[in-house]
């Protein structure tokens, strides 16, 4: 049964869309460095020359990725102020890009926006607008946003593994306070988690509704004062 209905799915029309949802697939499963025409065409059961009807290059392949991922973006909700309004939205797209881990990066790797892309970010601009919001402030509110937005950040610690021998990790955090000690001081105020990557110790979840929860209630703050470029 399992084969026949591989079979079927094989002989259904090729088409952008099938391609483009295969190619997400592809990299959730094996990596986005797996995903390659050929690689994507053995999936799919054809030629690679079978692709190029619906995606012109690999580049284009990696934009229409990108679009299906935004796709699962809850849109925003009405009739709900603007805070709580575009909060779900960014942690609606944080959800879709934990989905696929491969995104961000790829995200960050185009060197253009996609319509898709456009779309939506068009989109978190008119909820700062509808809120009240100057152009202005809004301009400098997306720039500090910056990839949050998209649901993830660049972390300022980098996490880097820790030894498994216990006194290892002893001598290893007594050099650190040597050299850096305010470093190390918040380095080793919590116990960490693994697998997070803000380190371990650090919930990513938590720590990005942190800083997303801090920013919008210093938008709010600037808002209501009225702030501008001009005045700063």
């Amino acid at each position: 049964m399992a084969q026949q209905q591989m079979n079927g799915a094989r002989r259904a029309p090729l088409n952008r869309d099938r391609v483009l949802r295969a190619a997400v697939e592809l990299a959730d499963h094996t990596g986005v460095d797996s995903v390659s025409m050929r690689n994507l065409a053995q999936e799919l059961g054809v030629v690679p020359m079978a692709l190029y009807k619906h995606v012109a290059n690999k580049e284009e392949l990696f934009d229409g990725m990108v679009d299906i991922v935004v796709g699962e973006i809850d849109p925003p909700v009405g009739g709900t102020e603007w805070k709580p309004a575009i909060r779900q939205r960014i942690l609606s797209a944080r959800r879709a890009l934990l989905r696929h881990p491969w995104a961000s990066r790829v995200i960050e790797s185009r060197p253009r926006p996609t319509l898709v892309v456009l779309d939506y970010l068009n989109s978190v601009v008119g909820m700062f607008r509808a809120g009240g919001f100057s152009v202005d402030l809004t301009h400098h509110v997306m720039h500090a946003l910056g990839s949050r937005v998209w649901g993830f950040t660049q972390d300022l610690f980098p996490a880097s593994p820790l030894p498994a021998d216990p006194q290892l990790q002893a001598a290893m955090f007594r050099e650190l306070a040597g050299r850096y000690p305010h470093i190390a001081e918040i380095t080793m105020s919590a116990a960490h988690d693994e697998g997070s990557v803000v380190g371990q110790g650090c919930d990513d979840q938590s720590e990005f509704e942190f800083a997303l929860d801090l920013l919008l209630d210093g938008f709010d703050t600037l808002h209501r004062q009225g702030w501008t470029s001009r005045s700063n």
